[in-house]
């Protein structure tokens, strides 16, 4: 964290000192907006909640070791008053950004595996220098700036996903954070009912790449013809990942362990260029993707494909509800994959579950609702349960209401000797699997966050786990 009095603090988001006697004093630690977060020297900022008011938690924050509240009103502790929180928050970051200027952000976004090749960026970019990642998945116009205020003089790296719910939010990000290096992994089906279709999507993801300056670097998916058609609307210098022999990084030989774990040899350069091998930890073919994104990262910013291979070797998982793989004594192997869902990481997690079926292990799919559909999602869930048919599920456990039981239904109709049964929720669903398991079984558990069935993947991961 880089040291601000409150009266620098004050000063740079525009607000006025409230109960404080003395301004001298320093911020020291990261901003928060869960007064259960605040660090000794952090400052608290007090954002309305869907259930309650930040403000109303100001003298617990306090009491923790805030040295002062980000607030629109004088809560009876030090505070710094403010037209507007959030706005505040954003000021606050550029100004944090400002005082590193050795320090290169790198703006990431896609449909999907932003947060996994984020951590994967952060395991590996250290190999050339100091580096910080967004926090868990803070992505947003809240937790970005929150991210931002960990920095301190010795960071040369700055990892930030940037996440849209529509057209101009990553635009609006980029200003808070404006971006030496843009990486833009998929354009996908996640949110489509929120943007209105996939074109639009590009749209929305292309803005980090235009917000590049034209000494940036922007790095490019070239296996999908959204994101690469993105080179045309950059000053940047372009650099691309891929499977395909037309990208400047890619993977050759790709493999999956019966593990689901991918292996593939890294090239840069051309038919003349660096190689090297690695091996992944990750369970999930998809993982490929996410690691040459890296990889390209990396590379584009002066590392050797020799160094980056190793780090990309040595990464570990992050981030739980993301292909989290558990073997339990009895056999049993859970993975949990209910971070969130959507009709791509449905497909990619199916060829996951195929890989490490390969034996013969009976396969049983947990799969939640997806959200954020519009009205492509009855049409996308239909899709979903022809995957799973086509996957070799046996055993179905469709969880949720009206988009769950199409899902079931599409699925037994192109597979009729499919075990399906429905769940109207996660504790239904985690009754039905511990009727329903045998030892040895793979058991896939996926759905969008908000059907909850993170819980019931960590309960299944337990064995002999009872209610």
């Amino acid at each position: 964290m880089i040291p601000l009095s409150l009266e620098a603090v004050a000063a740079a988001v525009g607000g006025r000192l409230y109960d404080v006697p003395d301004p001298s004093v320093l911020m020291s630690a990261p901003a928060v907006v869960d007064s259960r977060a605040v660090e000794p020297g952090g400052l608290f900022a007090a954002l309305p909640g869907e259930h309650a008011d930040g403000h109303a938690f100001a003298g617990n924050a306090v009491e923790a070791g805030a040295v002062a509240v980000l607030a629109t009103r004088p809560v009876g502790v030090p505070a710094v008053v403010v037209a507007d929180v959030l706005d505040a928050l954003a000021a606050l970051a550029r100004t944090v950004l400002a005082a590193v200027p050795e320090a290169t952000v790198i703006g990431l976004t896609g449909s999907a595996g932003k947060t996994g090749t984020k951590d994967l960026l952060a395991q590996v970019l250290p190999e050339i220098g100091p580096t910080i990642a967004t926090v868990k998945s803070f992505n947003g116009e809240i937790g970005m700036p929150l991210t931002v205020t960990h920095l301190d003089r010795s960071v040369r790296y700055v990892v930030l996903e940037m996440g849209a719910r529509g057209i101009g939010h990553i635009a609006h990000l980029t200003r808070i954070a404006p971006p030496a290096v843009g990486l833009v992994l998929n354009v996908g089906t996640a949110h489509v009912g929120e943007f209105g279709g996939r074109e639009q999507i590009a749209r929305a993801k292309g803005e980090l790449v235009e917000a590049l300056p034209e000494g940036g670097l922007a790095v490019l998916n070239a296996d999908d013809p959204l994101v690469a058609a993105m080179a045309s609307r950059t000053r940047a210098r372009v650099l691309t990942f891929g499977v395909g022999n037309e990208a400047d990084v890619r993977a050759l030989d790709v493999a999956v362990d019966s593990s689901g774990r991918p292996s593939f040899t890294l090239a840069a350069g051309g038919a003349a260029g660096a190689r090297a091998r690695v091996d992944l930890s990750l369970h999930g073919v998809h993982h490929v993707s996410n690691a040459l994104a890296a990889a390209a990262v990396a590379i584009g910013l002066g590392a050797g494909v020799e160094k980056t291979a190793g780090a990309l070797s040595r990464a570990v998982l992050v981030a739980s509800g993301r292909m989290e793989v558990t073997d339990r004594p009895d056999g049993v192997r859970i993975i949990n994959d209910a971070f969130n869902a959507n009709p791509d990481s449905m497909r990619a997690a199916f060829a996951s579950l195929t890989a490490m079926a390969r034996d013969g292990r009976r396969t049983v799919a947990i799969l939640g609702e997806m959200k954020e559909l519009g009205a492509d999602a009855a049409e996308e869930h239909r899709g979903v349960g022809r995957v799973a048919a086509a996957a070799g599920v046996d055993v179905l456990i469709a969880v949720g209401t009206d988009d769950a039981r199409t899902l079931a239904t599409a699925a037994h109709t192109a597979n009729p000797r499919l075990r399906v049964t429905h769940a109207k929720d996660r504790d239904e669903a985690l009754t039905l699997a511990r009727a329903l398991l045998r030892p040895e079984d793979i058991v896939l558990v996926k759905g969008s966050h908000s059907t909850g069935l993170e819980h019931t993947a960590q309960r299944l991961a337990v064995a002999g786990d009872t209610p």
